[in-house]
């Protein structure tokens, strides 16, 4: 899986940099997180609870911080693990670029690959599942930087620029998802 995405954040590129690197602004916007830990020079320990599909597990990783370039970029390596979901590894280049003095254009491009009941579920739902908590990431994200917390005003705020998957755009309807979601649901509790 590939993807590609864009926001804008109506914060200084300096802030934008300073809140990617902490981790209680972190843990408050990655949905499902739990704990978010330094483990060492640039490395991180996260757990979170997370459903792809109608696969829901609780999964152990880890980040490690590359190629810093600070406040302009980095690049990040993931790996997890969900017991019998499935595991995940990649890695995603994210950009910070000025849009005057108070707003940034934080553009990243993630490619992971996924395997065990999460590889099963087919492609096009992982990639769902992937920018739909992007889309909710960056909605905290920008309410932690901009000083909103929760607020739903300040979770509009940040403006998706562009997506492009390499995977191509999710033509399926949630009504097809659904109706396969039983089937699946039946097959995983076979296995």
């Amino acid at each position: 899986m590939e993807l590609t995405e864009s926001y804008t954040l109506p914060v200084s590129q300096q802030r934008t940099w300073e809140a990617l690197n902490d981790t209680e602004i972190l843990r408050a916007s990655i949905p499902g997180c739990e704990s978010i830990e330094a483990e060492g020079e640039n490395a991180f320990a996260l757990s979170m609870s997370a459903a792809v599909g109608p696969v829901k597990a609780r999964f152990k990783g880890r980040m490690l911080l590359t190629d810093i370039n600070a406040p302009q970029s980095y690049t990040i390596v993931f790996e997890g693990q969900g017991g019998v979901a499935g595991f995940g590894t990649g890695n995603a280049r994210v950009t910070l670029e000025p849009e005057g003095a108070d707003a940034t254009r934080l553009t990243y491009t993630a490619s992971a690959q996924v395997g065990g009941k999460l590889a099963q579920i087919g492609s096009r739902l992982v990639d769902g599942a992937a920018r739909k908590l992007a889309g909710e990431f960056f909605k905290r994200f920008n309410a932690q930087v901009t000083g909103e917390g929760e607020a739903a005003a300040g979770a509009e705020a940040a403006v998706p620029a562009e997506t492009v998957s390499t995977e191509g755009a999710d033509r399926e309807s949630g009504a097809t998802q659904t109706k396969g979601k039983k089937s699946w649901t039946a097959w995983i509790s076979k296995s």
